[in-house]
């Protein structure tokens, strides 16, 4: 699900409808979805068709599925009782999702802990899940929005800890190329902007990290009304001095931090 929609390496459900139902059956794994929350689920303002065009749908969902692999459509059962409706079943490390989330959390866990190295070996798995933004096939509901804002999301925040750790890493080699493709999808991101003016800056391109840090300001000024970000700022100042151990120590201060002990812990502890 992670760019456009793959089952088993390759095939996709023909209908748009169906995508969307496999997508939430997907989102909502091993959850019963009764047929009125999936009226809820893939239109704002449904039919009243729509309990009628659900049904149609996943029988010719199941159909589609068993054309992919005979006996796939098994996976999606309905359930009945008090909790009536339909689930799928897959386990976590069958679907893409909940591969990335933990494969993006071990990445982050070994920033953390000061292994850049490791890091960035862990984050580029994670990065290489990703197909493609997810969701933009999908019906434009609120629920679909807030999940692929969600997950966009997530994906743009896995980037940012590969770069940072390529960066405390030493490795910088066409770095500045990954970086501004990222900003082309992302541009209001400012970690990509200091990132990108710090790679410039370790490289010893003065000029370029100046250039960044020009188009930065007139990008956030022209589109938000706002003024250059404190962090691509601070950046300036190391650019202008020609300063590459202060560019890599300010990546490092923005760098992700352990959460502080709470207070019960320190307590217990003591």
């Amino acid at each position: 699900m992670l760019g456009p929609m793959e089952v088993l390496g390759g095939t996709e459900p023909a209908s748009p409808l169906r995508r969307a139902i496999l997508t939430a059956l997907l989102l909502r794994a091993g959850q019963a979805i009764t047929v009125a929350e999936f009226t809820e689920l893939l239109w704002d303002d449904p039919p009243a068709s729509a309990a009628a065009n659900i049904r149609s749908h996943l029988t010719a969902l199941r159909r589609d599925l068993d054309g992919i692999e005979p006996g796939l459509s098994r996976r999606v059962r309905t359930c009945r009782g008090s909790r009536s409706g339909y689930a799928l079943e897959v386990a976590p490390e069958e679907f893409d999702v909940p591969m990335f989330m933990v494969s993006a959390r071990h990445g982050r866990s070994l920033l953390l802990r000061g292994d850049a190295d490791r890091a960035v070996a862990a984050l580029e798995k994670t990065v290489a899940l990703w197909r493609g933004p997810f969701g933009p096939s999908l019906p434009p509901t609120r629920w679909f929005a807030a999940h692929a804002a969600g997950l966009n999301s997530a994906r743009f925040d896995a980037y940012q800890d590969l770069f940072t750790a390529a960066v405390l890493a030493d490795r910088t080699e066409t770095l500045a190329y990954r970086i501004e493709s990222a900003i082309a999808e992302a541009p209001y991101r400012q970690r990509f902007w200091e990132l990108l003016s710090a790679v410039h800056c370790i490289n010893g391109d003065a000029a370029g990290a100046l250039d960044v840090i020009g188009r930065c300001r007139r990008l956030f000024a022209d589109d938000l009304g706002l003024d250059l970000p404190p962090n691509v700022a601070a950046m300036r100042a190391a650019a202008l001095n020609w300063d590459r151990q202060e560019a890599r120590r300010l990546v490092a201060a923005q760098a992700p931090a352990p959460a502080p002990a709470s207070t019960s812990t320190s307590a217990s502890a003591a």
